[in-house]
């Protein structure tokens, strides 16, 4: 029996045991990796006391194309690695809201599919609606975290206690935020986001083990 309390194989195979906490070393490896980088540590603080995420849509959660089928109604693709980030945030117990300038039917089923309760459509003013959640959730703004990519997204930008960026969202976006994710709008720039959101709250090993069962 190893010091891990796995039982060791024959040599040949790894065991389920071995194999888990092989996955688990490797995981805390790409971590402390992350961690390393100076922006990601630098926001660990202030991700520790975010309890509700709020995401802009087109540009973060897509990539701001925006196309119509033949009956004029919008589609949206949406990255399934920023869906199961969004899922294992809320087993970590963070809100999550989205308030988007746009309206579409699309949005509406993805956010039934993730069980995201608060999404607001239609809503250029976007503060009205962050204030409206403070007020219901009984939040402060330094426990609210929020993603945008361009002007519209600036004033709520300044207001919360952690504000992030896709790495493909306009300069001025980005030189305000806290974080710019490495990856862009609709192609897992979510995911980063939560991630560190997890990391912060030092839940990514206890999750990542309820896979590896």
């Amino acid at each position: 029996m190893s010091d891990n309390g796995c039982v060791i194989s024959d040599g040949v195979y790894p065991g389920d045991c071995e194999f888990t906490q092989a996955l688990l070393k490797k995981a805390a490896a790409r971590q402390t990796a992350e961690v390393n980088s100076y922006a990601w540590k630098a926001c660990l603080e202030q991700a520790k006391a975010v309890k509700l995420l709020i995401l802009d849509v087109d540009g973060v959660l897509t990539t701001g194309a925006i196309s119509y089928d033949h009956a004029g109604r919008e589609i949206k693709t949406f990255h399934a690695r920023d869906g199961f980030g969004m899922n294992l945030l809320r087993q970590a117990g963070v809100e999550i809201g989205l308030i988007t300038a746009r309206s579409s039917e699309a949005l509406l089923k993805r956010a039934t599919e993730l069980k995201i309760p608060h999404v607001f459509q239609g809503k250029r003013q976007k503060i009205e609606v962050f204030n409206e959640l403070l007020t219901k959730l009984e939040l402060t703004a330094a426990e609210v975290a929020y993603m945008g990519d361009d002007w519209l997204d600036l004033p709520l930008l300044t207001k919360v206690g952690l504000s992030a960026a896709p790495a493909d969202a306009v300069p001025e976006v980005r030189e305000v935020v806290h974080y710019t994710t490495r990856q862009p709008g609709g192609k897992g720039a979510v995911r980063e986001l939560c991630d560190l959101l997890i990391d912060a709250g030092g839940l990514h090993e206890k999750l990542l083990a309820g896979y590896l069962k």
